[in-house]
């Protein structure tokens, strides 16, 4: 068993890593207090293939492996967790299931645009009544003709301000009442966006609700197969958990790096504070959670790569990593100080990013609902 990275995945931390800290670092606190959207980066980003890590070549991808594409999601989120998060919601619950699901006439329809980053992707569950309860969705899909009629709203939908390209789960009558996935256009009449939601953290993010009034889309726009939208969404939301674990570590690093660097230059008392010992028993479990979470979130993406289920795996990563950017955050505020509560610091806006790592793609608790799972169908 190799601990050590390989030459490929050394060489992308390395030009994720510039790209970020020379295109997004100089506006990350800007995006923030803004909550702005930073259209001009992602032009940037997109002959680097950030919006088709995994997709196949022939797509226009760049077909990366799974843990390849974690370090670029951690990458990013380490100078800002917003743009990161508009990153792996594209590439995971946006394509892969597309990939995973759709017919060879639907991925050559919409997956080279996603890959090409001309259409945004987002992934449509939560409702007001739905969200960790998946089969409480309440949008409805009445099949006329060759065409299917949706009517609903979703809700906290990320990247939904920006979306082109939008996966909807909803209830089809006369279908067992078993909800299915639609693929949705942003031009299809019957669609809008709601106002971009004024959130703690993630700001430079747009999330919004999305609204479906009569919205008609081709009958071949059905993912997968009737009834099937359950099984399509939970296959979507094992891989957005590795994206999501990602990025949890990503917001910790950052949050470890900068506390390492002020202690170093803090002086109380005459002597740098990482002289003191309750600095040096923070940092110490700081750095320890980060990498049982670095190691966690590989495993997950290594066993996703050799085809094996990855669910209880996915789930463990993003249960520890989201876990660990609360933690440390949390440290990394109190080894500041005062000016840990201060918008001067970045520290402070980790803060507020790392929480929803916590929610989003699954709450802790279903994180723990399926690791149990999993634990308890194994034989005795």
């Amino acid at each position: 068993m190799d601990f050590m990275p390989c030459y490929k995945h050394q060489l992308i931390r390395k030009t994720v890593k510039e790209f970020a800290e020379n295109e997004i670092k100089p506006r990350v606190s800007e995006l923030d207090r803004e909550a702005e959207f930073p259209f001009d980066i992602m032009e940037k980003m997109k002959p680097l293939n950030f919006f088709g890590l995994q997709v196949p070549r022939e797509f226009g991808g760049a077909d990366l492996d799974t843990i390849s594409y974690a370090i670029v999601i951690e990458e990013i989120s380490r100078v800002s967790a917003a743009i990161g998060l508009c990153v792996t919601v594209h590439n995971s619950v946006g394509i892969y299931p597309i990939l995973k699901f759709g017919t060879r006439e639907q991925k050559q329809r919409f997956v080279p645009a996603l890959a090409a980053g001309e259409s945004i992707g987002a992934f449509c569950l939560t409702e007001a009544n739905a969200g960790s309860d998946a089969g409480g969705v309440e949008t409805s899909a009445q099949k006329t003709g060759d065409e299917y009629v949706i009517n609903g709203t979703k809700i906290f939908v990320t990247n939904g301000g920006i979306c082109g390209t939008i996966l909807v789960f909803a209830v089809t009558e006369g279908e067992r009442n078993l909800p299915n996935v639609f693929i949705v256009e942003k031009d299809r009449p019957g669609f809008s966006v709601g106002e971009i939601e004024d959130l703690c953290g993630m700001r430079a993010n747009p999330v919004s609700s999305l609204f479906f009034e009569d919205c008609r889309v081709p009958a071949d726009n059905l993912l997968g197969k009737p009834g099937q939208g359950l099984k399509i969404g939970l296959a979507g939301l094992d891989a957005g958990r590795i994206g999501i674990a990602a990025q949890a570590l990503g917001i910790a690093q950052a949050a470890f790096d900068d506390s390492v660097s002020y202690a170093r230059e803090r002086q109380q008392f005459n002597k740098p504070i990482s002289r003191f010992q309750t600095i040096q028993n923070y940092l110490a479990d700081m750095a320890t959670r980060i990498d049982a979470s670095r190691l966690l979130l590989y495993r997950a993406a290594a066993v996703k790569d050799s085809g094996k289920p990855f669910s209880a795996e996915a789930s463990m990563a993003k249960l520890h990593c989201s876990a660990t950017a609360r933690e440390v955050t949390d440290l990394a505020v109190q080894i500041h100080g005062g000016y840990g509560y201060s918008k001067e610091y970045d520290v402070e806006r980790y803060f507020r990013d790392a929480k929803v790592t916590q929610i989003y793609e699954g709450t802790s608790e279903i994180q723990k609902m399926v690791i149990a799972r999993h634990i308890l169908s194994q034989p005795s």
